[in-house]
């Protein structure tokens, strides 16, 4: 009888655990101390904020999509005093914006933000905002889930305190690990904070002290060794083909599903109304008046189900479309083949499409 390859896996050393982390410290460019969390990226996005939230923390709270409606819950139920910054999921946040809120809340202390919404298609200006939260001297924390892969993720050049990853968009990876780089002003915070969990799954200063602290010799508890392993060979690809490499592929993806969308007609437009302000991890596109998103995407998948095709989440199931463009369908072939299925939808709906303009449009742009 074989014996499976996932099956009988030898322990993770802690000497390999740690170099896959320094790996990712590399990708993100960071001198912070990185760690590994052992779940998906909800798991440090919880942890971190629950570990330097408390009563007396203010929070300028930024919602350019769902996950900033989820931040905003998370600070309440720790107590903190939530201001809520929200703009159009069609748009990006600004700088400006950003610096109008501090000066209405001089005592904001912490800064919540998502870079790229995958949700909703916007991306956000992290360079320029990390100016104005260095400015003001609060603690800013990011949401790079989606964007890390497709776009540039700065911690260190843009003064990100707490800079949460996962592997399964861009990157390539798997869903079931993530990790966070954490700053020492953010150590800091969450050592003085009583509210921290401790002795805890969600807890990253239980992670300091049994595993940083003591020159990460020991680690916690037994690793995840498929998804660890995951994680290493996705990074390790990165690394031979190149960060820029990859970024580029991906913006390249977003500007030929765009411009094919723009092409192909039949009332099918770009949900975010600035390309400059497009996430390039996914476009997600308004469906024609008349039309619901979802039955568009289901026609579509009839076409093919493996496209990587679907509707917007909740009420906006109704009005977008997402190509989700990441990781292995960040390809001409994967953008073209999207846009072919969504002209056949929308024909079956009686609307006048050009697919072969749409694809023209698309391989001018790939080129």
């Amino acid at each position: 009888m074989s014996t499976h390859p996932f099956l009988g896996l030898a322990p993770l050393s802690a000497t390999h655990f740690a170099s896959i982390e320094d790996r990712v410290a590399r990708l993100l460019r960071t001198t912070q101390d990185v760690v590994i969390m052992q779940g998906e990226a909800l798991l440090p996005l919880e942890g971190a904020i629950r570990a330097v939230a408390d009563p007396g923390t203010t929070a300028l709270n930024v919602v350019t999509g769902p996950y900033g409606q989820t931040f905003g819950d998370w600070l309440r139920d720790c107590g903190a005093t939530v201001i809520d910054l929200a703009v159009p999921f069609h748009t990006a946040v600004t700088a400006g914006q950003i610096r109008e809120a501090f000066a209405g809340h001089p005592e904001i202390d912490f800064v919540s933000l998502v870079h790229a919404e995958a949700a909703t298609g916007n991306t956000n200006p992290v360079a320029e905002i990390g100016e104005a939260v260095r400015e003001h001297g609060a603690l800013f924390y990011l949401d790079a889930v989606a964007s890390i892969g497709a776009e540039p993720v700065l911690p260190d050049a843009w003064g990100v305190d707490l800079c949460v990853i996962g592997a399964q968009k861009a990157m390539g990876g798997p869903a079931g690990v993530s990790a966070v780089s954490v700053s020492e002003r953010a150590w800091a915070r969450m050592a003085a904070n009583p509210r921290a969990p401790r002795r805890s799954y969600l807890s990253l200063l239980d992670w300091k002290e049994r595993w940083i602290d003591g020159g990460r010799t020991a680690l916690p508890h037994a690793p995840a060794q498929l998804e660890m392993l995951a994680l290493q060979a996705c990074v390790e690809h990165i690394e031979a083909v190149g960060l820029d490499t990859v970024t580029a592929r991906h913006a390249t993806a977003a500007a030929a599903t765009r411009a094919g969308a723009l092409a192909l007609g039949g009332g099918l437009a770009p949900y975010v109304h600035e390309a400059s302000e497009a996430a390039p991890v996914a476009t997600t596109l308004r469906a024609p008046s008349g039309t619901v998103a979802a039955e568009l995407v289901a026609h579509a998948l009839a076409v093919d189900p493996a496209l990587p095709l679907a509707a917007g989440g909740g009420a906006l199931a109704k009005e977008m479309i997402r190509v989700n463009h990441y990781g292995s369908d960040a390809t001409r072939g994967a953008v073209r083949a999207s846009l072919a299925a969504l002209g056949t939808a929308l024909a079956e709906q009686g609307l006048t499409v050009d697919v072969r303009g749409a694809l023209s449009a698309a391989d001018d742009a790939w080129r």
